[in-house]
């Protein structure tokens, strides 16, 4: 998919933002892209939306193709998107790169079609001993999910806990805590490997006992 050009507008949802845009660039000429981002955090803001809007109203002659790239999309940002998208300038073509799809709210959705490009990021978890967790297993985890998204790794850490049972594994109450605090932390946008590292770490400290 990504070693094919793109010629309509669509939203694509991927495990890397960057690997994903630059593989998919290549199939276009740098004259007719325009990538639009956020260059301090992986948040897409309403200045990014508005840079977009300008973007996009700057006739063109050839199609131009205007790549929004972001982890998240705050909500200000993509309303603010609506019009544009679903009524595009002539020879403007969107493309959104995400790698939640939760973060595109349902109206963006009815407006673009969307292609779920993701291969899961689970099969890894699936590896990990949990009865005898090395440094080395976690930091190979870790670094292959470094950029994990929010809902995936809260997927991980409900799959860790049905692991864990399914082991009978015993944990103390407050080891027990560090799964519901994950998910919380999760849910008040922590970042994703921080929050996977210190379960991950206490569970290892529990299982070399």
């Amino acid at each position: 998919m990504l070693n094919e050009k793109i010629d309509n507008s669509c939203i694509l949802i991927v495990n890397d933002i960057e690997t994903s845009l630059n593989e998919l660039i290549r199939n276009y000429s740098s004259h007719s892209i325009r990538i639009i981002k956020n260059e301090e955090k992986d948040e897409f803001l309403l200045i990014q939306a508005t840079q977009a809007i300008k973007e996009a109203y700057i006739a063109s002659n050839e199609k131009k193709y205007i790549f929004l790239c972001g982890t998240t999309f705050r909500k200000e940002a993509q309303n603010s998107l609506l019009k544009v998208l679903e009524e595009p300038p002539r020879n403007i073509v969107f493309i959104i790169i995400t790698n939640s799809k939760s973060s595109i709210l349902p109206t963006i959705y009815s407006r673009i079609p969307y292609k779920y490009l993701k291969t899961s990021v689970l099969r890894n978890e699936l590896l990990l001993d949990l009865n005898k967790l090395d440094l080395k297993d976690i930091y190979n985890f870790l670094k292959e999910n470094q950029k994990i998204s929010k809902n995936d790794a809260k997927e991980i850490v409900e799959l860790i806990l049905l692991k864990v049972n399914s082991l009978n594994l015993k944990l103390t109450k407050q080891e027990l805590e560090l799964f519901s605090n994950a998910i919380k932390l999760l849910d008040l946008n922590s970042r994703p490997l921080n929050v996977l590292t210190t379960l991950l770490l206490s569970l290892s400290n529990n299982s070399n006992k």
